[in-house]
């Protein structure tokens, strides 16, 4: 345990003093949530909390992608203004921010490529997987939403950046509920929020082919969860983010204060997102107006509980795992995602390597969705010492 300590201390001593930690553990917590639930043992046994909510409603789960989302927007004052301040023209940070945009889309498709059936005699990559592949994803939305707030944050005030987020959700919302639209046979629809029937899935169907899609049999309309329309919500909950980190930097208000506020709004904006959410439901799949709300207030909830904890208490220590993984969150995100397909393509025993190993190992010693959470805690174990590595080597990936 000791040992334990003193890594923790050295990693937390050597941080910047003046640096508002809270920001960085957020972020690492967040990472470090979405690999735990990305890579349970297995699928069929899976503990709640750590699900999505299978349509309308929500789980803690599906607060982690607006998490990290939201601290993008952050991420992305603090980048703008320090560039900015240095007199880097707008014209160089679009062109970076352009380039960063392009590396995460191309990343996100290496991921969708990422993959062979090694047990399938006649598996042919080029067709079940090149020429299948999903356009849209995980990272591809992080970077259309981060170019996309890297200019508003460019060119746009604070009242600017306060109307485009309120004005966003309102036009989404009045889009899905009013706009019609109509499917192969004619059949006009006209406010349906419904797996497969939206104005969001149906312009992901009228977009892309069904087989570039993640719901590619869902009907009457192939959608993506990462979709197209629904990315307009997500650059919201950037915005947000946007707004948070110019008033955390701006203000020469207390921690103590900072914190106290954060909460305050945080909560009123989960009040709104409960709230609008009796008429236009929260839906992660979606990305509803509701849902930006909800996720929004419970981050700036976070994010002041953390600021209370680890900058005005200083009880910081603890954070250390969390700064490792945050620092290098696109690697640790890659890492885990390379990791966990070749555990899967690699077979043993007329299974994968993982599920072997979730059979033989975890299952008969800690039960099935013991066994499930302890391979996920594991991975990330696993994941740390290569994270740590990269960390004391001074290796960030900034893509």
């Amino acid at each position: 345990m000791r040992a334990i300590v003193q890594h923790c201390e050295s990693i937390i001593s050597q941080l910047p003093k003046h640096r508002l930690l809270a920001i960085d553990a957020l972020r690492g917590i967040t990472i470090t949530a979405m690999i735990l639930v990305n890579n349970p043992g297995s699928w069929s046994h899976i503990y709640s909390p750590l699900k999505h909510a299978n349509w309308h409603g929500w789980t803690i789960t599906d607060l982690i992608f607006p998490f990290f989302v939201f601290i993008v927007g952050i991420s992305i004052h603090i980048s703008t203004t320090r560039q900015l301040t240095s007199s880097t023209a707008k014209s160089q940070i679009i062109k970076h921010a352009a380039v960063r945009m392009i590396k995460l889309i191309l990343l996100g498709w290496f991921l969708a490529l990422f993959y062979y059936n090694f047990t399938q005699p006649d598996y042919n990559w080029f067709e079940q997987r090149l020429s299948a592949m999903r356009f849209m994803g995980v990272l591809q939305r992080i970077g259309l939403v981060y170019f996309v707030c890297v200019i508003v944050a460019l060119y746009c005030n604070t009242l600017a950046r306060v109307l485009g987020f309120v004005g966003i959700l309102i036009a989404y919302w009045l889009a899905l509920i009013f706009i019609p639209y109509s499917d192969s046979s004619g059949t006009v629809y006209t406010g349906l929020l419904e797996y497969g029937n939206s104005l969001s899935a149906w312009l992901d169907d009228a977009v892309f082919p069904n087989k570039h899609l993640y719901y590619g049999q869902a009907t009457p309309f192939a959608f993506d969860p990462e979709g197209l329309l629904s990315t307009l919500p997500a650059i919201a909950t950037c915005l947000s983010g946007i707004v948070v980190g110019q008033w955390l930097m701006l203000t020469t208000k207390a921690t103590q204060f900072k914190s106290k506020v954060l909460v305050a709004i945080g909560l009123l904006f989960v009040v709104l997102g409960e709230v609008s959410g009796l008429y236009f439901p929260i839906n992660k799949a979606l990305w509803t107006s509701s849902y930006v709300l909800l996720s929004s207030g419970y981050a700036c909830v976070a994010l002041g509980i953390l600021l209370w904890i680890i900058d005005v208490r200083e009880n910081k220590n603890w954070t250390a795992p969390f700064i490792v993984f945050g620092a290098n969150s696109i690697a640790f995100f890659m890492f885990a995602g390379i990791v966990a397909r070749i555990l899967i393509m690699i077979p043993v025993a007329e299974t994968s390597l993982k599920g072997w190993l979730y059979q033989t190992l975890y299952q008969p010693l800690l039960g099935n969705i013991n066994g499930s959470l302890g391979f996920a805690i594991s991975f990330l174990v696993i994941s740390y010492l290569v994270m740590l590595w990269m960390y004391r080597k001074s290796i960030f990936w900034k893509v």
